[in-house]
């Protein structure tokens, strides 16, 4: 049976949107945006925090948690707050087609292991430049237990764009940037046309699988840092992949060789 709205608990239906740019002005770096309803089930099931979550239609986004995530039907009857039609658009650069948008604090996310064991590959973004494909690789980690993902340059891997095309999976693995001289310990494969082909290669426990960009390649900072160039099998005349799509080759390798 489709859920009907609640009366709100709030006598001002206004309060939550004052929230909302209150944390976003005061905390801007502590908090980030969950655009849509995928983004907030994946952050809840991976226990971030969620201070405002904000939606037009209360019955719809109900009725959607029950066909996709009956888990969480409860906890968001209690956690969203309605608003009135037209809000979202004025927060959002976008507003999804599921109607949500909410503000999750960036602090429960796991951290990037610096040191020590890691039985995972951990991925390196050299320099990314296109956020949806960031969110993309973010989603690969999550979904085939990377120990995370690392991103060297300007772009910020927490942009509310990467977190969308994440479906909200930065909770469930490492995500951060850094530099390729404070990259964590490990050996480096670094992906590249020049190298050794992929599928005659065991890849370490813990690597570091470093992917440049399909138009620049690899830094020289991070081609220097190389332990091992490695390639991708490719047809003649093909020049390159997408950026997932290299990510998710090389990770699916990994897990198929795996005991």
């Amino acid at each position: 049976m489709p859920h009907r709205p609640e009366p709100s608990s709030t006598p001002d239906p206004l309060a939550p949107v004052r929230n909302w740019h209150r944390l976003r002005a005061d905390e801007a770096d502590a908090v980030v945006v969950l655009d849509g309803f995928h983004a907030l089930k994946h952050a809840l099931r991976f226990g971030a925090h969620v201070p405002v979550a904000l939606t037009e239609d209360a019955g719809s986004v109900l009725d959607l948690a029950d066909a996709l995530a009956p888990d969480l039907t409860a906890p968001l009857r209690t956690l969203l707050d309605e608003v009135p039609p037209g809000t979202l658009g004025s927060l959002v650069p976008r507003a999804h087609p599921t109607g949500v948008a909410a503000l999750a604090a960036r602090a429960g996310a796991p951290a990037v292991p610096r040191s020590g064991v890691r039985t995972a590959p951990l991925v390196v973004l050299d320099d990314p430049r296109n956020l949806g494909n960031v969110g993309a690789v973010v989603r690969l980690a999550a979904g085939c237990g990377a120990a995370g993902v690392l991103t060297t340059g300007g772009t910020d891997p927490w942009h509310p764009a990467a977190v969308r095309a994440g479906a909200g999976l930065h909770f469930a693995t490492a995500v951060a940037r850094a530099e390729p001289d404070a990259l964590p310990e490990g050996p480096l494969y670094a992906l590249d046309p020049e190298g050794d082909d992929l599928r005659g290669l065991d890849l370490p426990d813990g690597v570091l699988l470093a992917f440049g960009t399909e138009r620049h390649g690899l830094s020289p900072a991070l081609r220097e840092r190389a332990d091992r160039l490695v390639s991708l099998p490719m047809e003649p005349l093909v020049s390159s992949y997408n950026l997932a799509t290299s990510v998710a080759m090389a990770l699916y390798h990994w897990m198929s060789r795996r005991p």
